[in-house]
């Protein structure tokens, strides 16, 4: 979970040359349809645009994209934008439904439709309870108390959270393998979305390592796509939970279960990927690491390469063309890789008790290398 994990980020392209426009996060939204129906509730009328502040002084104003009062209660929608962030719940409606709960019982947070629902330990809110994260939390609890003390009324209130269509986009998130049910979370700990949020989706795989210890788990499996994670789960079939969305993030992974270790971790991923892994790079995404020629002419001539076959690999385009290269000739340069990606991941975690194993794949999915 993240800036917004729940974001179900896409993999950015190369670093664009021109600013990306920043958004609001989801728990953002929240706070200020929140606000908005709070306001409603007891004046009659809604603010709009609708201002709040965010936890780093910044002061966002939100357009009302729906609004409603009935018998005891106040409805306040807002249209989150994501910014440039690749975020499916970018153009989502956040509806806060605001009315007085029983005296004395506080503030109270519900899952409205859309909104998920927390069924595994591990996370930052208690099973049971509805996926809006601890900042959000906080950051509606402090207004609507601070305008309830304005109008001097006891801050006793029920939130319900809705989000139409939460519960179809949530399917695109990390939401269904951390055991949240029923919709999106409701996200955010600056309320600010920066624009392909590296820490973000390191952020979502924390998490999956917390839920997957809090569930006793003692092998995981973390995949760079969903071909290499087929093909391991091919193998191992293991629980949702299990299954830790790594994508280009290795040193993420890696330097979190340093202190937070699983008995077995299984790294699955294409050629490609594994031999940035192999070269040392944490980050494998292709704006922050390439595949070096040099590196994989050096590996395949201590398997028996000669000099010819050497500028070839150097002059080749793609690792694709190198590894086609290899395996015609009966090279097993995907072992070699293999050993140096697991290699590099072990000494990544400085010797936490962790077994590692790497599962290198082609782009159709078949093990080219185990070890």
């Amino acid at each position: 979970m993240s800036d917004e994990p729940d974001a179900g980020m896409r993999k950015p392209d190369d670093a664009s040359p021109t600013p990306l426009r920043r958004g609001w996060t989801t728990g953002a939204c929240a706070t200020a349809a929140t606000k908005a129906a709070l306001i409603a509730l007891i004046t009659g009328e809604f603010p709009d645009p609708v201002a709040i502040i965010l936890p780093k002084g910044e002061v966002p104003h939100f357009p009302l994209a729906l609004e409603s009062i009935g018998d005891g209660y106040a409805i306040a929608g807002i249209v989150k934008d994501a910014g440039d962030d690749p975020d499916v719940t970018h153009g989502a409606t956040i509806i806060s439904t605001v009315y007085p709960a029983a005296p004395g019982s506080g503030i109270q947070f519900v899952a409205g439709d859309g909104v998920g629902t927390v069924t595994l330990p591990g996370l930052p809110i208690q099973p049971g309870e509805a996926a809006i994260n601890p900042v959000p939390r906080a950051m509606m609890t402090a207004i609507c108390e601070e305008i309830c003390a304005q109008y001097e009324l006891p801050a006793d209130l029920v939130i319900t959270i809705s989000v139409p269509e939460g519960e179809e986009l949530a399917k695109q998130t990390w939401n269904p393998r951390l055991g949240i049910v029923g919709g999106i979370s409701i996200l955010g700990t600056t309320g600010i979305v920066h624009p392909f949020s590296c820490a973000a989706w390191i952020h979502s795989i924390h998490r999956g390592i917390d839920v997957s210890r809090a569930a006793g788990l003692t092998h995981v499996l973390a995949a760079t796509g969903s071909t290499s994670e087929d093909a391991a789960q091919a193998i191992y079939d293991l629980p949702d939970v299990a299954l830790l969305d790594m994508g280009d993030f290795a040193g993420g992974l890696l330097k979190y279960l340093r202190v937070h270790p699983i008995d077995k971790l299984t790294i699955a991923g294409g050629f490609a990927k594994l031999t940035k892994l192999a070269q040392g790079a944490l980050d494998l995404h292709s704006a922050r690491s390439q595949v070096s020629m040099e590196f994989l002419a050096d590996e395949a001539e201590k398997l028996g390469f000669d000099q010819n076959m050497r500028d070839q690999i150097l002059n080749a385009n793609t690792a694709q063309e190198v590894l086609e290269m290899t395996l015609g000739l009966g090279i097993d340069l995907p072992k070699s890789i293999a050993e140096k990606a697991k290699a590099v991941a072990l000494a990544t975690l400085k010797g936490a008790p962790v077994e590692v194993e790497m599962i290198v794949t082609d782009r159709k999915g078949t093990i080219l290398a185990r070890l």
